[in-house]
């Protein structure tokens, strides 16, 4: 394979701006990047647009390394600014830190030449003369390329929708292989930049198919376009999209607000309690399976059947267990908990079934108080909705996953839900009470699992907090009769232990 190589023409310095910033959204801590240049050629200036995008402050100041040879800031990612200009021999390098520095962060590097051979694997940004402006050619290791080559897509992707000047802020990566931006349009406008290419690659499992796509995981932003759609079509507060690239993975769609659904991290009971009500009301309406996106094109809600459910609770023993018992389980205790829970789902396939946003919790919900009613409430992350019990959600937002819920307030939230759905007519309190439970306990399960594997597999060690969270609200759960074969089995296996103060 040849060496993959970039090419951007930058007209001024405005556009050396923007690249910095295309620069910045993509890179990751590890990253070397080598900015090679004559004297005049926008070195300074583009390394000075990395840093303040990586920063978020468009006017902090970054004065250039010349003399102090370099300089270091606390960034999203950590930065450190090196000019190597003055520098007497490549073997000063590791007195300066360069490796340790570009071990937990990011170094930019000008007049990377004088490091000799010392800067292997550096990305490199080379800025030629061309015309009025500057040619940029960039070249380095493939998985890096294969970053920058995707926020250039970005960049290209915002042009066409029109937005030539367009401002890009990393917003956050989540759980999943998606990220997002903050766009500020010329105008001064916020949108959010969604990133999401389809799911391709993924490890197999043993029965010869991906997680995701057993799991019915929304597989492109098609289900996000759709959701949205149907949603804002009921009158409800999801966000709009102004420009979508579908094959490519992009969406430029309406910033909600910015007001998370807690206050100060924690609970706010009546936002809790309001979106118990946004629910009951979601589930008052029949959603069509099949939901269109654009001209010709559909998207087909998918059930969340058994073995959806299955693949979910299946993370317990293959992550969770391991984790805390240092073994893997035995097969008498797979075929023990498979077992259990087929019996379940089994109690699930006669409970009402409904829409399932199915991460209907905080990070997911916005909260915009000078709106009125259910527009007060903002929706976003809704490319994995399927169609199975509707109590799944109420567990979701009752049971929440990333700040602790007092079980007085997760009372509050089933009362105002069953409160609603009986305003509007028959509703069995007694089934949905138990499809309640089981629902706690499968999406919980699934969550123990998720953590560790989030930690070990993909070295996200902080979501190993919320476990004591997690196994708390099984807990509670496992109260209702329904769940006693099920409780047996975990408390044999100390799931249900209670956590140290």
């Amino acid at each position: 394979m040849g060496v993959r190589v970039l090419e951007r023409f930058l007209p001024d310095e405005e556009a050396t701006v923007l690249f910095g910033e295309d620069i910045a959204v993509a890179l990751k801590a590890g990253d070397i990047v080598a900015l090679k240049g004559d004297l005049g050629a926008g070195k300074t200036t583009l390394a000075r647009s990395v840093i303040r995008a990586l920063a978020g402050d468009p006017q902090l100041d970054v004065p250039s390394p010349t003399f102090t040879l370099v300089q270091s800031y606390d960034a999203r990612i950590p930065v450190h600014h090196f000019d190597l200009y003055r520098l007497g021999s490549p073997d000063e390098l590791e007195e300066l830190g360069l490796a340790e520095a570009a071990s937990g962060g990011i170094a930019l590097v000008e007049w990377p030449e004088r490091a000799g051979d010392m800067l292997s694997g550096a990305i490199r940004i080379g800025l030629h003369e061309q015309g009025e402006g500057r040619l940029v050619v960039v070249t380095g290791p493939e998985e890096a390329m294969v970053r920058l080559e995707r926020s250039f897509l970005i960049r290209d992707f915002l042009n066409r929708a029109g937005e030539l000047d367009a401002r890009r802020a990393f917003l956050l990566g989540d759980a999943s292989l998606r990220a997002y931006e903050t766009i500020t349009t010329s105008l001064g406008e916020r949108r959010i930049l969604m990133n999401a290419p389809e799911r391709r690659d993924e490890p197999l499992l043993a029965c010869g198919r991906p997680y995701s796509r057993i799991a019915h995981l929304g597989q492109s932003v098609a289900a996000s376009v759709a959701m949205a759609k149907a949603i804002r079509g009921r009158g409800f507060a999801a966000y709009d999209i102004y420009a979508q690239d579908l094959p490519h993975g992009l969406l430029l769609a309406e910033h909600l607000g910015d007001v998370t659904f807690l206050d100060e991290g924690a609970p706010v009971a009546e936002r809790y309690v309001e979106a118990a009500r946004l629910l009951a009301e979601l589930h008052r309406l029949d959603w069509p399976a099949e939901l269109p996106v654009a001209e010709g094109l559909t998207h087909r809600l998918p059930p969340y059947d058994h073995e959806a459910l299955g693949i979910e609770v299946s993370l317990l023993t293959d992550w969770y267990m391991p984790f805390m018992s240092g073994r893997a389980a035995s097969v008498e205790e797979r075929a023990a908990y498979v077992g259990c829970w087929e019996t379940l789902f089994d109690r699930l396939d006669t409970a009402e079934h409904n829409l399932v946003l199915r991460d209907f919790h905080s990070p997911n919900i916005i909260w915009r108080e000078e709106r009125e009613g259910f527009d007060r409430l903002g929706l976003i992350d809704l490319q994995d909705a399927v169609r199975g019990p509707a109590a799944y959600d109420v567990a979701s937002l009752a049971l929440d996953a990333r700040v602790t819920m007092p079980e007085e307030l997760e009372q509050a939230v089933i009362k105002a839900y069953c409160a609603a759905r009986a305003a509007q007519g028959a509703f069995d309190r007694a089934a949905f009470d138990e499809a309640y439970a089981i629902c706690a306990a499968q999406r919980n399960s699934k969550l123990l699992g998720t953590f560790v594997r989030l930690e070990q597999r993909d070295h996200k060690p902080f979501y190993i907090r919320h476990l004591p969270r997690i196994r708390a609200y099984l807990r509670r759960a496992m109260r209702h009769p329904v769940l006693g074969e099920l409780k047996a089995l975990y408390e044999e296996a100390g799931f249900l232990k209670e956590d140290e103060a």
